[in-house]
């Protein structure tokens, strides 16, 4: 099979809810079995050019198309559900959204039923797909048991089943830990070569994908492309411009100074925790002190257990074996020890926490809203709230956002959104589920530093969950390895 031909000519897409368009005046040509890695900073409009590259963007009454846009001679529309080869596949950035069946071998096979391909050669490409990807589980695996990272392996099998013209991937490797970056970097570049298909991936962290590309093409904010060659001419032409729009240039490394630190009291106790879900546990017994003044890292492979322990600790899922107990400095005048049984006004102003999928804990429908809704559910002066919001919008590069809908920002914007909500109310513990998920170099720096300067400064307690190396090294004060099931040291 060929892979597909992509040709845009002046294109552009404004989202209904705002002003400027995010993406415009694009002029692009990508050749049949091209390998591209799509760059730019976050919220340039990388997720929404492969949304319409894979023809679901949306219809007229979610936005303003503009230009022409085609993938072999027609519109991507015009080729949903078209029972040939030449479909795209397309992982999305949030790993339950490309989840649609409730078990691991009819989800991989969902998209091969589609294309009508004979039943026994479907469950022939579902099984080596999922060798390819790394993904060691049953086939009547319940799907919602899968971490974040799993499912993202899962996503990615099921778009190598389908054998596509066009493979677009946006931040595929963002929540699998080393091992897993390298399998599914490797899995795509066989099935590329294997079968001659069309890649797009948006990566921010470019090393990953040099040894695999053979394009780089950088998206201009607002509009049109500011580089497009091969890796080697536009890395060394454009190292300094793109490093200076939040390109993950390598070998420039990424830093943020810590201020000095001081501990101060433990304000959450594990003792002999064991979390998970409908009662079986995840991972072996932790005993933790969180103290403020101090970074704790959460690492470790997919499947360890690391966003079902933050939960727990965060007091939103019961424990299944052990306890979690809030210290007299953390809880105040609530007379219960566990933070399950709080009630929610109680965990805002002690514990906040960022969720996996930041879209999760969305509830308003512009960004200003979003970030005030828990401190008008405190009751806070007004001027009050408006002065942490629009201090908070400012630091996280969100001010131009203000007035937008949550649900239209990119993925690097939803994350800062989702942190912005959890800092606004000033807990004291935060407990943040891959932070920097999303960001280019600059928005991570700002996001980290602000981060570190809340436990260095204001002496607040963090409980990070990460797979990214520069986190652990800038933030980790102390770190505990799932499976090592020990808190070690930072050095």
């Amino acid at each position: 099979m060929t892979g597909s031909r992509i040709r845009a000519r002046g294109w552009g897409w404004r989202h209904a809810s705002r002003s400027a368009p995010a993406v415009a005046g694009l002029d692009l040509d990508v050749e049949p079995g091209e390998r591209v890695l799509l760059l730019g900073p976050s919220g340039a409009g990388k997720s929404t050019l492969l949304a319409a590259l894979a023809g679901v963007l949306g219809g007229e009454d979610e936005g303003d198309e503009t230009g022409e846009l085609a993938v072999d001679g027609v519109h991507p529309s015009a080729r949903r559900g078209a029972h040939d080869r030449g479909s795209a596949g397309l992982v999305l950035q949030d790993p339950q959204a490309n989840t649609i069946m409730s078990r691991v071998g009819d989800d991989v096979a969902f998209g091969c039923e589609n294309l009508a391909v004979p039943r026994d050669e479907i469950w022939q490409r579902v099984r080596a797909a999922l060798d390819a990807v790394g993904l060691d589980v049953q086939l009547d695996r319940s799907t919602a048991a899968l971490s974040g990272g799993q499912r993202q392996r899962l996503a990615l099998a099921g778009v190598i089943a389908m054998r596509p013209g066009l493979i677009l991937l946006d931040e595929p490797t963002a929540n699998l830990d080393p091992v897993g970056v390298a399998e599914v970097r490797d899995a795509v570049a066989r099935v590329t070569a294997e079968t001659g298909a069309t890649l797009v991936v948006v990566e921010h962290r470019v090393e990953t994908w040099l040894p695999v590309v053979d394009r780089v093409i950088v998206l201009e904010p607002g509009g049109g492309a500011a580089a497009d060659g091969s890796p080697e001419r536009v890395l060394d032409a454009h190292r300094d411009e793109l490093a200076a729009h939040g390109v993950w240039v390598p070998g420039l490394p990424v830093d943020v100074p810590r201020g000095r630190r001081s501990l101060g009291d433990a304000l959450l106790v594990a003792d002999a925790v064991r979390s998970g879900r409908a009662g079986a546990p995840v991972h072996a017994a932790v005993d933790l002190e969180i103290r403020a003044g101090e970074a704790l890292v959460v690492t470790g492979p997919n499947g360890a257990g690391k966003s079902t322990l933050a939960l727990t600790l965060a007091g939103l899922l019961p424990p299944v074996a052990g306890a979690v107990r809030a210290t007299s400095a953390l809880r105040g005048d609530v007379a219960a020890e566990a933070p399950i049984r709080w009630r929610p006004k109680q965990l805002a102003t002690r514990i906040g926490t960022v969720f996996q999928q930041p879209e999760h804990q969305f509830v308003a429908a512009r960004v200003r809203d979003e970030v005030a809704a828990g401190l008008r559910a405190l009751r806070l002066p007004p001027a009050e709230i408006d002065a942490r919001v629009g201090g908070l919008l400012a630091a996280l590069r969100l001010d131009a956002l203000a007035d937008a809908n949550p649900f239209t920002l990119s993925g690097g914007e939803q994350r800062r959104l989702s942190v912005a909500t959890v800092l606004a109310p000033a807990p004291r513990v935060m407990v943040l589920d891959e932070p920097t998920f999303g960001q280019d170099r600059r928005t991570w720096q700002e996001l980290v530093r602000l981060i570190a300067s809340l436990v260095d400064d204001r002496g607040c307690a963090v409980v990070a969950v990460t797979h990214d190396a520069d986190v652990e090294r800038v933030l980790g004060d102390r770190v505990l390895r799932l499976g090592a099931q020990a808190a070690e040291a930072a050095a």
